[in-house]
């Protein structure tokens, strides 16, 4: 379901409560790169989210050397791309294109990213390394996840499957969370005599229809049991918004 296009937002709006009913959205917020902190133990990072940094305007301040306090938000946007980008393990190139910015400048981006949080480029080789011994990888709770080719002698096989080592413990372990999250939640609500129904889970996100007279409490308990899903060395945070279209709530 698009969102980043405003034509792709007008799609949301189709999907809508009946009649004295809300939808509620509940969001993991960057919780890929919480768990980029967490498993790779990236102390600057922790505090960070310990903190309620912006963690986006922090690398931007980190990566390009601007003060926090003198970033524009094209700059953050840069950062943000970058943040997600190492996840997937981005390359020069790909970085470049996304930003549409120099294949040499998006390089010294990303060295500058490395030198900054070291701990990320160290996760990144040991994955690999796994992965290659192993031929898998596994997300925080053990679960494995394969990666047929990651000794492929084709390059672009063989890059592809490293990017997959690298990603799949961070989105692995996000799916397992929401996942325990789904099961908890049935009886959280049950327990709580609310009504709302747990309609969809989309990546990070989980949207519920429910009474409108039952948002406030509903939010809450919503939010307590996504957020208590998992014990992190950094906290998780769920975000919520609400309406009578997914739009308007997401």
């Amino acid at each position: 379901i698009p969102i980043r296009t405003e034509e792709g937002r007008k799609i949301r709006t189709a999907f809508v409560a009946d009649e004295g009913n809300v939808l509620l959205s509940a969001d993991y917020s960057q919780i890929e790169l919480r768990l980029l902190a967490h498993i790779a133990d990236i102390e600057v990072l922790k505090k960070a989210f310990k903190d309620g940094a912006d963690i986006h305007a922090m690398t931007a301040s980190d990566v390009f050397g601007i003060p926090i306090d003198e970033l524009d938000s094209a700059t953050r946007s840069r950062a943000k791309a970058i943040n997600f980008g190492i996840i997937y393990g981005i390359s020069p190139f790909g970085l470049a294109r996304q930003l549409g910015i120099a294949q040499g400048d998006a390089k010294s981006y990303i060295e500058a990213y490395f030198e900054r949080y070291p701990g990320v480029k160290g996760y990144m080789d040991d994955a690999k390394e796994f992965a290659r011994e192993n031929g898998y990888v596994e997300t925080i709770y053990g679960r494995r996840v394969y990666v047929p080719g990651i000794q492929d002698k084709n390059p672009v096989r063989r890059n592809f499957m490293e990017r997959a080592a690298i990603n799949a413990p961070l989105q692995g372990s996000a799916a397992d969370i929401i996942k325990r999250a789904m099961i908890l939640m049935p009886n959280a609500l049950t327990s709580a005599n609310l009504s709302a129904r747990m309609l969809l889970q989309v990546h990070d996100e989980l949207i519920f229809e429910l009474p409108e007279s039952e948002l406030e409490k509903t939010e809450a308990v919503v939010k307590k049991t996504m957020e208590s899903a998992a014990s992190l060395s950094v906290p998780l945070i769920c975000d919520t918004g609400s309406g009578a279209n997914w739009d308007v709530a997401h």
